[in-house]
């Protein structure tokens, strides 16, 4: 693990997890986030960013000099469902999109409690389904998100499958918060390693989003749905985060219907380390494989190698390590950077030890 990324999570556990957020209103997360997102660098002047709407949800569509305009990355912020937006992650799409060689559209989904379940799930088929109006191939789309919206991301799956809508060529969760249920054993076991969430506060948030429905409804926590027929996925999630297991279940109920899954746990990264680029470098790594995987599965043209290998943790039985090898992005880093780093850490694989497994 880096240096870096090891000063990311002494700066989340100083200034993330300890803040007090127990009977705090949603606005107040929200004004906390919107003073985050003001140190959040800007992308680069040849990267375009525009304001759309898609099928009536307002989203960001960026594209970088790299993409293919044919190829698409459908992307669901995270934040407990009541806390983000495409602004706040305007680092990370960017960064998404050169890598994958395509345009990502980032939905700015409805919140919670003002819009609680199943408003952000509706707003995701909605944009979705507004890519495929527009003569998007769904063999050519990837739908990503991180925490709750890499738990939205396996919900909207399902949902289309339900609908019998042609899925997405490949999907990415990053930390994806798949039950809302709370069930997993490492909510308990990494409560103290986790440099930056709180588990305390976590049952909160769910009734927020929930207002009523049933947590193990699987719109709502997909680890409970039946994910037979999903496209091949991958999911990154650091090793002593709380939500490890949330990926691991996620990861193992794929592989036991049969559905193509990468599961990479890379040692000590903290809550969604991508959104630490350029200054942690294992961030550059991941979203450099995240590229590699999204370019494989949706037919990018070009001859583009596959990531480097990342670090591997002993893979589940039954599923075999398969390779990653592609250049990093730069690791410089930008103005501003270094202090939204310390508004939020722990630690990432080092080349040698990030698990990755696979049953394809």
């Amino acid at each position: 693990m880096s240096l870096r990324a090891e000063i990311v999570r002494l700066g989340l556990r100083w200034f993330v997890k300890r803040r007090t957020c127990r009977d705090v209103p949603a606005e107040q997360h929200r004004r906390f986030a919107a003073q985050c997102g003001r140190l959040v660098p800007d992308p680069p002047a040849n990267t375009r960013t525009r304001r759309v709407s898609a099928g009536g949800v307002s989203v960001d569509l960026i594209t970088t000099p790299e993409c293919q305009g044919h190829r698409h990355v459908l992307f669901l912020h995270g934040g407990a469902f009541i806390i983000g937006s495409p602004s706040l992650y305007r680092h990370v799409t960017w960064r998404i999109a050169a890598a994958a060689r395509a345009s990502v559209l980032a939905v700015d989904y409805r919140l919670a409690p003002e819009h609680p379940f199943p408003a952000a799930l509706n707003d995701a088929f909605a944009a979705y389904n507004w890519l495929r109006a527009g003569g998007a191939d769904p063999a050519r789309i990837a739908v990503m998100g991180d925490s709750a919206g890499g738990g939205l991301v396996f919900s909207l799956m399902l949902k289309l499958r339900d609908e019998g809508c042609p899925l997405p060529g490949a999907a990415v969760a990053l930390s994806p918060w798949t039950d809302l249920a709370l069930t997993g054993a490492s909510l308990r076991r990494n409560r103290a390693a986790d440099p930056m969430l709180r588990t305390d506060y976590q049952p909160l948030f769910v009734n927020e989003y929930l207002a009523g429905a049933d947590p193990r409804t699987p719109y709502v926590s997909p680890l409970y749905g039946d994910v037979t027929g999903l496209p091949p996925t991958l999911i990154q999630v650091g090793s002593d985060e709380t939500l490890h297991d949330d990926a691991v279940r996620m990861a193992d109920r794929m592989r036991a219907a049969g559905s193509p899954v990468e599961l990479e746990i890379w040692p000590r990264m903290p809550h969604v380390w991508h959104a630490f680029a350029p200054f942690v470098p294992e961030a550059c790594r991941a979203i450099e494989r995240i590229g590699s995987f999204v370019r494989e599965w949706t037919g990018y043209e070009g001859a583009a190698p596959r990531a480097r290998p990342v670090p591997r943790i002993s893979p589940t039985e039954g599923s075999r390590p398969s390779p990653a090898t592609a250049p990093q992005l730069s690791t410089s880093v930008e103005p501003n950077t270094t202090a939204a780093f310390m508004l939020a850490g722990r630690s990432a694989p080092s080349i040698a030890n990030c698990s990755q497994t696979t049953n394809r």
